[in-house]
């Protein structure tokens, strides 16, 4: 609830209430996630007004590394970065079907 907060005021309120609770139950591993909180504090309110992801440039990063490493042989990088451009352009499907079924 205090991460999807479009209001810093509101989600700091709600973050330091969740740093208290971990705080008062002495569990080792929520005095951890305590000390994450604290540590990222700022970085995590300023999502509150910018709601900016880096999902896509990791996925983007994952797609070169792997091509990368099936590419071992490549002669030239003109081919790699042509590689590269083909395999942003497609559509990934995550788990295609083995088979189809037919009528």
């Amino acid at each position: 609830l205090a991460y999807s907060r479009n209001d810093e005021a509101r989600m700091s309120e709600d973050i330091i209430s969740i740093m208290d609770t971990c705080k008062s139950t002495k569990n080792e591993h929520l005095m951890w996630f305590r000390r994450l909180l604290d540590n990222h504090f700022e970085g995590i309110i300023a999502h509150a007004t910018y709601d900016i992801s880096a999902g896509k440039i990791e996925g983007i990063n994952n797609k070169i590394k792997t091509l990368r490493r099936q590419a071992y042989g490549y002669r030239d990088d003109e081919y790699f970065f042509l590689k590269l451009f083909d395999i942003s352009r497609k559509t990934y499907v995550r788990n295609p079907l083995s088979h189809k079924i037919c009528d």
